[in-house]
């Protein structure tokens, strides 16, 4: 079928159809972490979200370029241009070299992103990579007037930049709410105002990374290398450019403001923002130190957890709702999304165990369209699941002798089934039959034979407590005649 996908542009404040600058190639640069710190739920989001752009792209014939960047250098502990950088700080405080951080939250980051099965980028920048092509993005800025040099620093010049273009178009922001919300903060004296932001910064003496340039010994501003590690990629201008509300302003407005200033153009098409996560309301990050890192949602070690949480669970909880959408925290959404997700991999298991008819009763073949038709608004990714919940009860119904499917609408939802939430929402079967659930198995049959024999040995607290430790675990234990039973909840 023809697909137009349609995309919300914040930029636009609209959906628009997706028509990349040079068909079937698509650019994608999507901003990533600062690797300080193991990952949180708030990480997921993003990088779930653009996997599932990046597949739905590759799906329908388009050939994508994805970047995503590593920011280990230039991000300051405060958006005031001030203070310690992150990785710095963190170094510091356990007596380690700056890049022993990065390679270590780097490869925390990765393992966790492949645990939820998120596709590999096909370029994974680092800002410390780059720096000669952020100071010659400095140099070009300067040299169209748009920054100054301070005492060793080099600003961007908010106030001059906004009289040619629009600072703030990107989050409908006004300069004059900048001058007037802003406030001079202590060692901002250098700048011409107080909201204009480093494009370079001198180091202090104490500062550990830093690298010479014309203008000091010193290091990039946080926003400059998403700018010039796109350019280089992708080209002064490409298609979509992604990442969390949270980095709409200043990040993603200044990012505007800066390739403007170097090239004369924006930089980008499509912008596109995944919402927040939010606990009770409130933001989940760690400023607010109420985030859960993806570890502890996976092993169960959180106070707020009732239990451990399998990546998949935590993939299909964060598709449950539209990206867009602010997601709400809690252990029954999760215990939620466990259900249904179990209740969709129960189906797919129970295709080649039906029993075709000559005809079938109900017509399947619709689903598809429907699928699509929410894959290309906007990646509607709760309305698939919903048509794929409709499909696990019509898979139900014949399989208890109450509706019919022929062998070709069997076949038919086999495929059907794989493409939508195995290939495009990217769920893993981990249901499936393979050397990890042979290991699980026989450790399964070894705790419940000890479990047996602690109740032939009228042992109830060591039986009860082994199946308490499961339940926490997810698995429920049956007693049946012919012994216990286990399954995952």
């Amino acid at each position: 079928m023809e697909h137009k996908l349609q995309i919300y542009n914040t930029l636009t404040r609209k959906k628009e159809v997706f028509q990349p600058i040079k068909p079937p190639h698509v650019g994608m640069y999507v901003c990533g972490p600062t690797v300080y710190g193991d990952a949180h739920l708030g990480h997921a989001r993003p990088a779930i979200t653009f996997d599932i752009l990046f597949r739905y792209l590759k799906h329908i014939g388009f050939k994508v370029r994805y970047v995503r960047n590593i920011t280990d250098v230039g991000h300051l502990v405060n958006d005031a241009d001030s203070g310690e950088d992150k990785i710095q700080k963190k170094a510091r405080l356990e007596e380690v070299e700056p890049m022993e951080i990065v390679k270590y939250y780097s490869d925390r980051y990765h393992a966790n992103m492949d645990q939820l099965n998120t596709l590999h980028p096909s370029i994974e920048p680092t800002a410390s990579g780059h720096i000669i092509e952020q100071m010659e993005m400095v140099k070009q800025i300067l040299q169209n007037g748009y920054a100054y040099e301070a005492e060793g620093s080099v600003y961007f010049d908010v106030e001059k930049y906004n009289k040619d273009y629009h600072y703030g178009k990107l989050s409908g922001r006004k300069i004059e709410e900048l001058i007037e919300n802003t406030r001079e903060l202590a060692g901002q004296e250098e700048k011409k105002n107080s909201f204009d932001f480093a494009l370079w910064k001198k180091a202090d003496p104490t500062h550990i990374m830093h690298w010479p340039s014309p203008w000091s010994e010193g290091y990039p501003g946080w926003h400059l290398e998403c700018s010039a590690m796109g350019k280089k990629y992708l080209g002064e201008t490409f298609d979509i450019h992604g990442g969390g509300m949270d980095l709409l302003f200043p990040h993603h407005e200044s990012e505007i403001a800066q390739a403007n200033a170097a090239n004369g153009h924006d930089p980008v098409k499509y912008w596109m923002h995944n919402n927040m996560i939010t606990v009770n309301g409130q933001k989940m990050g760690k400023s607010l130190n109420n985030f859960i890192t993806l570890d502890e949602f996976f092993s169960g070690n959180h106070k707020s957890l009732n239990r451990a949480y399998g990546p998949m669970v935590i993939r299909f909880f964060i598709l449950q709702a539209h990206y867009r959408s602010t997601l709400d925290f809690s252990n029954d959404a999760l215990e939620a999304a466990e259900k249904g997700l179990n209740r969709l991999l129960d189906a797919w298991h129970l295709l080649p165990e039906l029993h075709p008819s000559a005809e079938s009763s109900v017509d399947v073949r619709n689903y598809e369209t429907k699928c699509y038709e929410a894959m290309d608004d906007d990646l509607n990714t709760p309305m698939v699941i919903a048509h794929l919940f409709e499909v696990a009860k019509i898979i139900n119904q014949v399989n208890d002798g109450k509706e019919k499917l022929s062998e070709k609408d069997i076949d038919f939802l086999k495929s059907f089934i794989h493409t939508f939430l195995f290939d495009l929402l990217g769920m893993r079967d981990e249901k499936a039959s393979g050397d990890n659930n042979q290991v699980i198995d026989y450790l399964m049959e070894t705790i419940l034979s000890i479990r047996q024999n602690a109740k032939q040995n009228k042992d109830w607290a060591t039986a009860d407590k082994i199946r308490d430790d499961l339940t926490k675990l997810g698995i429920v234990i049956k007693d049946t005649k012919e012994g216990a039973k286990w399954s995952l909840k």
